[in-house]
């Protein structure tokens, strides 16, 4: 018989020895003498002759062969139409999702600023925290979380943070699609006015705002949603959009990926997204600089158990050998 392939989302497998050579996994590995289970993957039977099924006591809960279904919903994103190059200039700012890509961005050695003056979260304090940082970066990756802001009422002017005063000092209004494509259009004004080549990655935070009702939340949202396709469109060649919140929200659809809050991205879904962003957007060489990095990276986090030991000193004046070589090769890698 012909080898059959199935996508099996529930399986249950309690294996004796004719079963243990008759079915094996897409490996190649046989399946082990006791229970294992297997969602999600492809597992392949193989029916050998003589041996009748029921020798093999193998439950099957439910089965869907795997070009008839599929179990996720794949956010295509596109190639831009520039790329980042290892250990590049940039500028991160927004919500507190901004401070989850930059800080990873970090971790991976780019010259990254990341939030200077705390997290901003609606477009307005964005341009704000532009205005008044001085970096002057080739590619600045802003990221919407709201389009909710407070005006104090005494200047009648957007705040950037309450800082604990009183709520009856504030009133709260939301800002309109134009209104915050305005406010984002000067805020790349303003960056393009310090290099001229600079390029703009737009993007809406994934984390939900349950104090506004989540009615509300997907409202203020849309709204962010809108402005920020009414700026690609606008600059083209200059602003591009990200789609995080897309990710979050139609691709990894499921509460494992969040916090124990229910509302942020899991560590695991922010790699997620950082490996999707890295593809897309990375130059060969930056994909390249991380491989050559990751190694160095994981020796100088070691935690050794005897740190005045002649060992670990030599393996740390060869790991500081690798780091001299990467930044030969690397001009702007700095260690």
């Amino acid at each position: 018989m012909q080898t059959a392939a199935f996508r099996f989302l529930s399986v249950g497998v309690r294996a004796g020895r004719r079963a243990n050579r008759a079915c094996h996994g897409a490996t190649g590995e046989y399946f082990g003498m006791g229970c294992r289970l297997f969602c999600g993957k492809d597992v392949f039977l193989q029916p050998v002759s003589g041996v009748p099924s029921s020798a093999w006591r193998i439950f099957i809960i439910r089965w869907i062969k795997v070009d008839e279904m599929q179990f996720m919903t794949k956010v295509a994103v596109g190639k831009p139409d520039f790329e980042i190059g290892p250990c590049e200039e940039m500028l991160f700012v927004g919500s507190c999702f901004a401070d989850n890509m930059g800080r990873r961005f970090k971790e991976e050695k780019f010259r990254a600023t990341v939030n200077p003056y705390g997290v901003m979260y609606n477009p307005a304090s964005i341009l704000h925290t532009v205005e008044r940082c001085q970096a002057a970066p080739r590619v600045a990756l802003l990221t919407l979380g709201t389009n909710h802001v407070y005006i104090l009422n005494e200047t009648g002017e957007i705040v950037d943070n309450c800082a604990k005063r009183p709520q009856r000092l504030f009133t709260e209004r939301q800002l309109t699609v134009d209104e915050c494509a305005g406010y984002l259009g000067r805020a790349v004004d303003v960056l393009a006015g310090r290099r001229a080549d600079v390029k703009v990655v737009l993007t809406v935070s994934p984390i939900r705002y349950a104090k506004y009702g989540y009615h509300g939340s997907q409202l203020s949202k849309a709204v962010l949603l809108l402005a920020a396709d009414k700026l690609v469109g606008e600059r083209p060649g200059q602003v591009s959009y990200f789609p995080a919140y897309e990710i979050v929200n139609d691709e990894l659809r499921d509460y494992r990926f969040y916090a124990k809050d229910m509302l942020h991205p899991s560590e695991q879904a922010v790699e997620y997204i950082w490996e999707v962003f890295s593809e897309a957007y990375f130059s060969a060489e930056a994909k390249r600089f991380i491989e050559e990095w990751r190694p160095i990276k994981e020796a100088l986090g070691h935690k050794p158990f005897r740190p005045d030991s002649a060992e670990y000193k030599e393996f740390m004046d060869k790991t500081m050998l690798k780091v001299e070589a990467l930044s030969k090769k690397y001009p702007n890698f700095v260690p």
